[in-house]
């Protein structure tokens, strides 16, 4: 991914539109309950104040349809920002109307201001041309720093591209470098655990990594898909019935490549999808009818913990069972501990996996922890992502 950033082009004084992603959980109050991905926005920032630059600021946050709505606001995220920036941030009424404009055009070297959120316009989802040009005659520069949406078309992610020089921030220079380099220059023992629910959202993932990896690691409820494929009873527990072919076909192809893939040897099950239902471990060929798999056994978490020991690069994606439960937390906090202690590359690979690693407390352990949930996916898969491929090239 040879593409320019900040630093190969000469921003001195320039006017540069930034795309972040502001998209963070605020609680009922509107106070944001965790700024990571605003501290995140920072170096690029920074970088660009001590550049003379003068600075607009566009991200998104939730999804508001094409509607304005007050509480999808990114009020509160310019007052974190001036927070954290000790800074003044202009907070401008709307995206590309008479405030925005009028605020773009008077602002000097040094400042900094946020439009507000780009989906209150339907326009930036459906990557209208006529809307990206506006975004862009605010500014001569264009910058992405928004890896979490960069899989995404739309005006503020790609479409402005084409009428601004444009290259990467920090973060996305970042990203690319550590997942880049996983996926094609990986120090061997090369791992890659993948959780999360459904075999479906990480059929491209599995089938790219089988390319790749010595090791494939599978556990949450996708695991249930493969034993039913295997022939076992899976009780009540999250299995796509028509996804039987493809997980033989991908353990098949697994055996072809000669990479071990392997599956949880035993399962915690609970009666019920609630906190403090009933559960015991059993062996995943013995699951009991009326019971549910919620998280993988003592014996799975320790055959994992051994072969991940023995790796120097490993890519996480997905957590290993229901860790929003406590009592379904504990393969996937395991897992991230073993991770936290190993002399390797470790990778997380955004979205719940984050979520759940910094849940543990052990989030400044991993060497990178994505930004991009499905960013990250659709990179690991291989596809293009149109908010890097429409930058400049070195």
């Amino acid at each position: 991914m040879n593409k320019k950033t900040i630093k190969d082009i000469d921003l001195k004084g320039k006017k540069v539109l930034v795309r972040c992603d502001f998209n963070v959980p605020m609680d009922e109050q509107k106070n944001i309950t965790d700024n990571t991905r605003i501290v995140a926005a920072l170096p690029t920032i920074k970088y660009l104040i001590e550049n003379e630059c003068s600075v607009i600021l566009c991200s998104h946050l939730g999804r508001p349809k094409g509607e304005v709505k007050e509480e999808f606001s990114l009020k509160p995220v310019a007052k974190e920002l001036s927070r954290l920036l000790d800074k003044e941030v202009i907070m401008a009424n709307d995206v590309v109307g008479e405030d925005a404009k009028q605020k773009a055009a008077n602002l000097q070297k040094g400042q900094i201001m946020l439009l507000e959120n780009v989906r209150f316009h339907r326009e930036e989802t459906d990557n209208d041309p006529q809307f990206a040009k506006e975004l862009a005659n605010m500014a001569e520069v264009y910058v992405n720093d928004a890896f979490g949406s960069a899989h995404r078309a739309h005006s503020s992610t790609a479409g402005v591209a084409a009428y601004l020089p444009a290259v990467s921030g920090f973060l996305i220079e970042k990203e690319l470098e550590f997942l880049g380099n996983a996926i094609e220059n990986p120090e061997r023992p090369f791992v890659a655990i993948l959780g999360g629910a459904k075999v479906s959202d990480k059929i491209g993932v599995i089938d790219s990594l089988l390319e790749k990896v010595d090791t494939l690691i599978i556990g949450g409820g996708m695991a249930y898909t493969f034993f039913k494929a295997q022939g076992y009873e899976v009780g009540n527990s999250i299995c796509e019935l028509d996804k039987l072919d493809l997980a033989k076909n991908l353990m098949k192809k697994a055996e072809e490549k000669g990479v071990k893939f392997m599956l949880p040897v035993d399962t915690k099950v609970g009666k019920e999808f609630k906190p403090d239902t009933e559960s015991k471990t059993v062996k995943y060929t013995e699951i009991p009818a009326e019971w549910e798999g919620f998280d993988i056994g003592a014996e799975t978490i320790k055959i994992f913990a051994e072969e991940i020991r023995k790796a120097k690069t490993v890519i996480w994606n997905g957590p290993l069972g229901l860790f929003e439960f406590d009592q379904f937390a504990i393969g996937t906090n395991e897992i991230a501990k073993v991770l936290s202690e190993i002399d390797a590359t470790t990778i997380i690979g955004g979205g719940d996996s984050a979520a759940a690693v910094k849940k543990a407390g052990l989030e400044d352990k991993m060497t990178h922890i994505s930004t991009g949930g499905g960013a990250s996916l659709e990179f690991l898969e291989g596809k293009k992502l149109p908010g890097i491929e429409c930058l400049l090239d070195k």
